[in-house]
């Protein structure tokens, strides 16, 4: 396949054809190198937009001559242009230490993705996250391809007027104006998708975007030959009902998979960024029914192998479900092509097998079709797992499948140009590259402080700077521009979607309190705010307006701006200028949080709930923390608890470490903590940790089963069904007798009979277990050796175990789980039987 422009100017002149290569390239959106080159061809734009792509289709022809003659910008555009040829050829971490790997490019689904503001294909973190993770898999060279949608609208964009209140506005993404391109096959026609709806075909259109070594392709369905409302399902992201939800879904993982298959692509993994995407599991196993001509059991068992689902829902009403008869109306080819029941399909988006009155939940359907699955924190994993417990009946909530990959972000995305020349000036100009970025520490403590205040006092005079000229923030009651905010205050932020469990507004319960933090004649703050309420929330938008109101009410427009419509321009911003970011959710409701990491690596401390990513960050000398590490619900009386709590370390604590200086007006403990916080947590936080760690705990893994599992007609998936088939006719019919569990001396002895019906002894396995005596750590289990054949009884078996009896016998049970080499327990077999110590 080839692609080429959707537009082209046929008046550029040919001197200046390489700047199509370099505006279709998303590399510029972290990449500090080229900003001189858009700049010089319209600052104004570049400023604003920052969209090469956009500026080339809107300089005037005059310009485009001049600059075709003017021999300096002609040295730029070459030396940019050898630098782009030379990142994307050069050696990479990945081509250097996996050299003798076959690995084929993972595929990457997600709904949405922030890569750009000249690509506004996201509404909030997981989209920023989908975008950090390509950008880094192009950084480091690992092999990837995503998929997602072009939406024609996107997300909503926000204004405010003076009461406060909040309206919606969708303006259309014109891909005219954005870096994407059609692809085209080898003919140079246009390649589209065919995708059944019921009662007629529906076509999808496939765009690509290039994002460094990566390629990202999207599809959307406003093709003229489809019938208008066809046209919308793409028309709006995370908008319409829950059948233009269920269709939105179907294009993403059936039509993307389609997509992959139709360009060449041979996958061995494909990663499920959130359940919106599980349809794509559905699309690959049908695919490998009729491509290896094997039933449904077998082809899901091989399927599923390389299928990995991220969740980032840390509640349960965050899953998406369809009703039963909505999804087997719009997915009735599939049940007909693989020759299924819909009740067997049905059964994958459902805790139980049985379990037919439950709505199709989407993230069931992708644990049910995955071979591995993570929550986004170490304390999401844990939540994952009470919330992914109904499917997993019986089995201790400890051992419910679900590991974590702790979030990280794209660090070049996320310096200010002040960060970067620091970083670039203390650690090299490939540190997020081409190096262990584990040794970064060593170069950041040899820093001096007062190099470490300058450029952290630079970043917050630069932002100040930046919102005096920004116009599209100012409320109607804002009039003094010029003169908002003060470049030598303690600069608080705080950015999020206005929702209840975000508490947003928790800083204003006590507002005289809060009013005095403002106005302190020594030692005051000021605050920068940011962020949206979903249009059909009532209680975000009250909280907006509680702001407003009290911006207005305490005259406090010097002292506090509330950014309207915050997207990734204005976010760029936030988290390079502020002091201290702010951050307030109930716990355990944040799964994980990535903006409190973008403030690390601009000189940036957080304040935060411990919560998400901070739960497992937080160290006295790295930041200040919110709460006491435990779960309060929802209750008004912990919220005023945590507020005074808020109130007394910021008057007691944080500004007063800010405002001691030294001899040279430097604050010598404030800055001991930028230090500590950089060094430490930046490194850790990083999508370049994150990235190595799902290629090492899962993307090898993964590819590596799942060509076991196709190998030789899939000859292990299919000795897995007959495993699974004989757990199941068997299974109730196993029991326990004579059970012995004592103390003798120093060790605890373990003595049982197991019958075991019709099956293999070598298909279960007896064990020994006990809950940990950490939450944090793992449980205790001994595997009991089988030592006689029970004679006169039809497959009996005696057992037998010695520990040392470092706890009472009482804490133990005894238990028959499934067992076999090339099955992952219990994610693909759930059979669990318990003796208990009573």
């Amino acid at each position: 396949m080839i692609s080429a422009p959707y537009t082209l100017r046929p008046d550029l002149p040919d001197e200046l054809a390489d700047l199509r290569l370099l505006a279709l390239d998303l590399r510029w959106s972290w990449s500090h190198v080229a900003d001189e080159l858009w700049r010089r061809i319209d600052a104004t734009l570049w400023r604003r937009t920052r969209n090469p792509w956009l500026i080339l289709q809107t300089v005037s022809r005059r310009r485009l001559h001049h600059l075709a003659g003017d021999n300096d910008f002609q040295q730029l555009l070459e030396q940019l242009k050898q630098d782009q040829q030379q990142a994307l050829k050069s050696a990479s971490w990945f081509s250097r230490k996996y050299a003798d790997r076959d690995f084929s490019p993972v595929a990457y689904f997600c709904m949405e993705y922030g890569l750009s503001e000249a690509l506004p294909l996201y509404s909030g973190g997981l989209g920023v996250l989908a975008g950090d993770h390509l950008k880094t898999c192009s950084d480091l060279g690992v092999p990837l391809v995503a998929v997602g949608l072009l939406y024609q609208q996107g997300y909503f964009r926000q204004g405010i007027n003076a009461e406060g209140e909040q309206s919606a506005f969708y303006p259309f993404n014109d891909p005219t104006q954005m870096p994407v391109s059609p692809v085209r096959d080898r003919d140079g026609e246009w390649l589209h998708i065919s995708l059944p709806l019921p009662g007629r075909e529906l076509r999808l259109r496939c765009w690509q975007v290039q994002v460094g070594r990566v390629k990202l392709y999207l599809l959307d369905t406003n093709d003229p030959l489809n019938p208008p409302a066809d046209r919308g399902i793409s028309s709006e992201l995370y908008g319409g009902g829950t059948e233009l939800r269920l269709q939105q879904e179907l294009v993403l993982g059936t039509g993307g998979w389609r997509m992959l298959q139709a360009l060449g692509y041979q996958v061995d993994v494909c990663h499920m960024n959130e359940g919106h995407a599980a349809f794509a599991a559905i699309e690959r196993l049908c695919g490998f029914m009729q491509q290896q001509q094997v039933d449904f059991d077998t082809a899901l068992s091989a399927t599923r192998a390389g299928n990995l689902f991220t969740s980032h829902t840390p509640v349960e009403a965050g899953f998406d479900r369809f009703s039963n008869q909505m999804v087997v109306r719009h997915l009735q080819p599939w049940i007909k092509a693989m020759g299924i029941s819909a009740s067997r399909l049905l059964a994958l988006g459902h805790s139980q097998p049985e379990a037919d009155h439950e709505a199709f939940n989407m993230a069931w359907l992708a644990i049910n079709t995955s071979g591995a699955v993570n929550g986004v924190s170490r304390l999401h994993g844990r939540v994952s797992r009470k919330l992914f417990q109904p499917l997993f009946p019986r089995w201790p909530q400890y051992e419910v499948p679900v590991g974590h990959v702790t979030n990280g972000i794209h660090v070049p995305s996320w310096d200010s140009e002040d960060s970067d020349r620091f970083w670039t000036e203390t650690c090299s100009k490939d540190r997020w590259r081409n190096q262990e970025i584990e040794s970064l520490h060593v170069s950041i403590d040899e820093v001096s402080d007062a190099d470490l205040w300058e450029m952290r006092s630079r970043n917050r005079q630069h932002f100040i700077e930046w919102l005096r000229q920004r116009q599209s923030y100012r409320l109607a009651f804002q009039h003094d521009m010029q003169n908002v905010l003060d470049a030598n205050v303690l600069t608080l932020g705080f950015a999020r979607r206005f929702a209840t469990y975000k508490r947003p507004n928790l800083l204003l319960h006590d507002k005289q309190r809060l009013a005095h933090l403002l106005r302190h004649k020594d030692q005051p703050i000021q605050l920068v705010i940011a962020g949206k309420a979903h249009p059909q929330d009532k209680a975000g938008q009250a909280m907006i307006r509680e702001w407003v109101k009290f911006i207005r009410d305490y005259d406090a427009c010097r002292h506090i701006v509330f950014l309207v419509d915050y997207d990734l321009l204005t976010a760029g911003h936030l988290v390079a200028g502020v002091d201290l970011w702010l951050n307030t959710p109930r716990r355990p409701w944040e799964a994980c949080g990535t903006s409190g990491m973008k403030i690390l690596v601009n000189g940036g401390l957080n304040f935060s709930e411990r919560d998400g990513w901070w739960a497992e960050a937080w160290q006295e000398d790295l930041g200040w923390a919110l709460g006491d590490g435990r779960e309060h619900g929802d209750e008004p009386s912990w919220d005023a608890i945590e507020a005074e709590q808020m109130y007394n370390i910021l008057e007691q604590q944080i500004i007063p470490t800010f405002y001691s200086r030294n001899q040279q007006g430097i604050p010598s403990a404030w800055v001991s903590k930028i230090r500590a916080s950089m060094s430490a947590l930046t490194p850790r936080f990083s999508a370049n940790r994150m990235l190595r760690q799902y290629l090492e705990e899962q993307y090898l893994p993964l590819a590596e089963a799942a060509r076991q599992r196709r190998a030789n007609k899939a000859r292990i998936s299919r000795e897995l069904c007959h495993w699974q088939q004989q757990l199941v006719k068997h299974w109730d019919d196993i029991h326990f007798a004579n059970v012995k569990l004592e103390r003798q001396g120093q060790q605890i002895q373990v003595e049982a009979q197991l019958y075991l019906d019709e099956l293999d002894p070598q298909m279960v396995q007896l064990e020994l277990y006990a809950d940990p005596l950490d939450p944090l750590s793992v449980p205790e289990r001994h595997i009991l050796q089988q030592t006689d054949k029970l004679a006169g009884a039809l497959n009996g078996y005696s057992y037998q175990l010695k520990i040392p009896a470092e706890r009472s016998p009482g804490d133990y049970s005894l238990r028959v789980v499934p067992c076999h080499p090339n099955a992952r327990i219990p994610l693909e077999a759930r059979q669990i039987l318990w003796w208990h110590n009573d």
